[in-house]
């Protein structure tokens, strides 16, 4: 994976790198869970290539409270990424929501592209990001545990329901952690009230777009991990590693190839 960006969209990006990463201490005692390796790669930098290729350049980095020196420190300005970075900190967990609600400022009545730190995704994403211009985009995963996430029920691609976390889902599709939003959003996430957990729930946010008949959705055909774990962490890992000796191997055997039909020709 290689950092760069592709031509400049008028969307700002944010990058959601909080929670306080209790289900990977020790690990986040010692730094950002944004920051920890996926085979050869920081973790943020996973989500943040989504932004880049769809042409995002303004992206504001919303952390904990936990090592944001050790984030700031790695991202910088972003120039080394083509890019700019504000950052924000979120001083208590209190729901996705919230995080996003706190990039108001920052989006000046721009559309946002937000996306949770943890999230990797195996897919391009791009051309749903640049095609955007108002409502609400999700992007969902079938999925064998949906009682883990926001469930989304679709008729075909268009989504006809969505709770957060059900004891019984209608159906096997999780939103996944990118959301795609007009700047309306902001409005919606200042009328919230807190959940049950008392955090400002994303998936009101979705909510208020689909009863406004204004909700669309792309269902994920590759592979996507929500790295919050040892387990999920370790198989991102795996998985980025095989498709990149995958990679490896083809441009190998390409090589090797077009030096036999040289021999072959002469």
């Amino acid at each position: 994976m290689s950092l760069v960006k592709n031509t400049e969209i008028s969307m700002k990006g944010v990058l959601i790198c909080g929670g306080s990463g209790t289900r990977l201490r020790p690990l986040t005692e010692v730094t950002n869970k944004s920051l920890l390796p996926v085979y050869d790669k920081p973790l943020v930098m996973y989500p943040l290539q989504i932004m880049l290729d769809a042409g995002i350049q303004d992206i504001i980095v919303i952390s904990g409270t936990e090592h944001i020196d050790q984030i700031a420190s790695f991202l910088g300005s972003g120039s080394r990424f083509d890019c700019r970075f504000s950052y924000r900190v979120q001083d208590e967990p209190k729901g996705i929501a919230q995080a996003l609600g706190m990039a108001e400022e920052f989006a000046d009545s721009d559309n946002v592209c937000a996306i949770l730190g943890d999230n990797i995704y195996f897919e391009d994403l791009s051309p749903q990001i640049r095609a955007f211009k108002s409502g609400g985009h999700i992007f969902t995963k079938e999925v064998t545990d949906p009682e883990r996430f926001g469930v989304v029920e679709l008729d075909g691609n268009i989504p006809i329901s969505i709770e957060e976390k059900p004891l019984k889902p209608k159906s096997n599709f999780a939103v996944t952690g990118c959301y795609v939003y007009d700047s309306r959003c902001f409005e919606v996430i200042r009328n919230l009230k807190p959940s049950k957990r008392g955090e400002l729930e994303i998936t009101d946010v979705t909510k208020w777009y689909l009863e406004q008949g204004e909700l669309t959705a792309s269902i994920l055909q590759d592979k996507w991990i929500d790295a919050g774990t040892f387990e999920s962490l370790h198989k991102a890992a795996c998985e980025v590693r095989a498709r990149k000796k995958d990679i490896a191997d083809a441009a190998k055997d390409a090589g090797v190839k077009s030096v036999q039909s040289e021999v072959a020709v002469s």
